[in-house]
């Protein structure tokens, strides 16, 4: 064992956040194949309208708060490796669930094909039924999905605080985060085609699947930096620079870290730290998820462009290829403010955030720019979103900052639960007001646009300002610099 760790550091950190990358990868391409369907393929079957998709969406976001609730606790109680692979295990399968939703309905319902549900008359009893029965059972599949989701972000977390020194977790975040964006990128690329060539039904299937593949390499390459025979003396006196005691003891034995005390969860809400970040995921995470869930069908209602259309897949591809590639640097700039400016981690994380909560400030004239061509309001979503993932980056890693290791999962599940709330709000609140703005056509109003798109309109000015709202909140939580410390 001496001989292979040698002074060289090894750089298998790496190598960990390539595999946090994967699965949020995954994770959020799971969560895309029902965008990216369902105004195009599920709703003609199951006569869904706004209001419904809302209403899954919605819910979607409440189940995956409340698990957020209990996630974080989990990963912490069960350990990083355990807690990912059952995480992993639920979401795949509730992911490969939805594909049995038609069938279902069609024998509750009595008929003997998914075209005969497609023909029954739109606004009809049988129609309503329909709707009805096929909402229930997505949301059944969704409650499982949502379970299992729950687990991935506070798991990440807490390996990017076990891998990496503080000044270099918000990079490493950005990076593994990213894959919301790459799966966001990948799931137009794939879906709609797969929906189209196989039935909407495979789509569901082959995703989910790619789940059970990545279970496998976490088994084979995951295990606590002290423990892992990848990791060699130098990385690990790295990993663990902010730590005097820890840096003794990997120069010592490189044996295993000293079990620290945790923060019982109700006196987590007694700290201004965990108000902080409660109140960024709850004014933001709804944002990242209306576009996530509602932009391909923005660009169908809005511009005709179905989501398995050449001109549907090239607007949604670029919007989340903008997001890609701006977001990942914006994981770099604390870390520029931190080796180059002299700032605590904290401090300049607080900074770049401020620079970050002005992108979605562009929201505001995505639909004005629409005007003109359907490609203004991808570029701009693309570059709000990408605000948004620099953003939530930096947030994510206040936490680390802040706490010790030995709570981070749990902090970061309950903020994640705020985060699902204001998704509820945002989600199913724009569904109904999408449905109702439809109904009123011109009569309703609200900055030069009516109907629909006026709809549309007041959500992106919500968005737009939600961000700025967030950090002052939290600057005036967190004035300064302040760690929690368990005596």
């Amino acid at each position: 064992m001496n001989a292979i760790k040698t002074s060289k550091m090894s750089n298998f950190r790496w190598v960990i956040c390539a595999l946090l990358f994967l699965a949020t990868t995954v994770n959020y391409m799971d969560r895309q194949v029902l965008s990216l369907t369902w105004k195009d393929f599920i709703a003609p079957e199951f006569h869904w309208t706004d209001d419904d998709y809302g209403t899954i969406t919605g819910l979607f976001s409440i189940f995956y708060a409340i698990a957020n609730l209990f996630a974080g606790k989990f990963v912490d109680w069960m350990g990083t490796k355990k807690g990912y692979l059952i995480a992993i295990f639920v979401w795949s399968t509730g992911a490969v669930m939805h594909a049995g939703c038609g069938w279902v309905a069609m024998q509750v319902e009595g008929y003997d094909s998914i075209e005969a549900l497609r023909l029954v008359q739109a606004g009809s009893d049988a129609a309503v039924a329909i709707a009805t029965i096929s909402v229930w059972l997505f949301l059944s599949c969704r409650l499982i999905l949502a379970v299992g989701e729950a687990g991935n972000f506070p798991a990440a977390i807490k390996v990017t605080a076990e891998y990496f020194p503080k000044k270099d977790r918000a990079f490493s975040t950005a990076i593994f985060n990213s894959g919301a964006s790459v799966g966001a990128l990948a799931a137009p690329a794939t879906i709609p085609l797969l929906a189209r060539a196989m039935g909407w039904e495979w789509a569901f299937i082959i995703i989910g699947v790619l789940g059970y593949i990545w279970m496998g390499l976490w088994v084979w390459l995951y295990d606590k930096p002290a423990k892992s025979k990848y990791v060699n003396n130098s990385e690990l006196t790295y990993i663990n620079q902010d730590e005097e005691a820890e840096q003794v003891e990997a120069e010592k034995t490189a044996g295993d870290e000293e079990e620290e005390k945790t923060i019982g969860f109700l006196k987590c809400f007694t700290f201004r730290q965990t108000w902080s970040f409660i109140t960024g995921k709850f004014l933001t995470d709804g944002v990242w998820w209306f576009f996530l869930f509602w932009a391909p069908a923005y660009f169908s209602d809005q511009y005709g462009y179905s989501s398995d259309s050449s001109m549907g897949i090239a607007l949604i591809f670029t919007l989340y290829a903008i997001v890609t590639i701006l977001s990942i640097g914006g994981g770099y700039l604390p870390t520029y403010f931190v080796d180059k400016k002299g700032m605590n981690p904290y401090i300049g994380r607080m900074r770049a955030m401020l620079i970050f909560a002005c992108f979605p400030l562009l929201g505001l004239i995505a639909q004005p720019m629409g005007e003109y061509s359907a490609w203004w309001p991808a570029i701009i979503i693309g570059l709000l979103g990408a605000g948004h993932q620099a953003w939530s980056a930096n947030l994510y890693s206040t936490i680390g900052d802040m706490f010790p290791k030995s709570t981070v999962a749990t902090i970061t599940g309950i903020g994640a639960m705020a985060g699902g709330v204001g998704s509820f709000l945002i989600n199913k609140g724009s569904g109904m007001l999408f449905t109702y703005a439809e109904g009123q056509s011109a009569a309703f109003t609200f900055m030069g646009f009516d109907g629909k798109p006026a709809g549309y309109m007041i959500i992106f000015c919500i968005c737009a300002v939600a961000y700025l709202v967030g950090w002052c909140i939290m600057k005036a939580l967190v004035p300064k610099y302040k760690p929690i410390v368990v005596e």
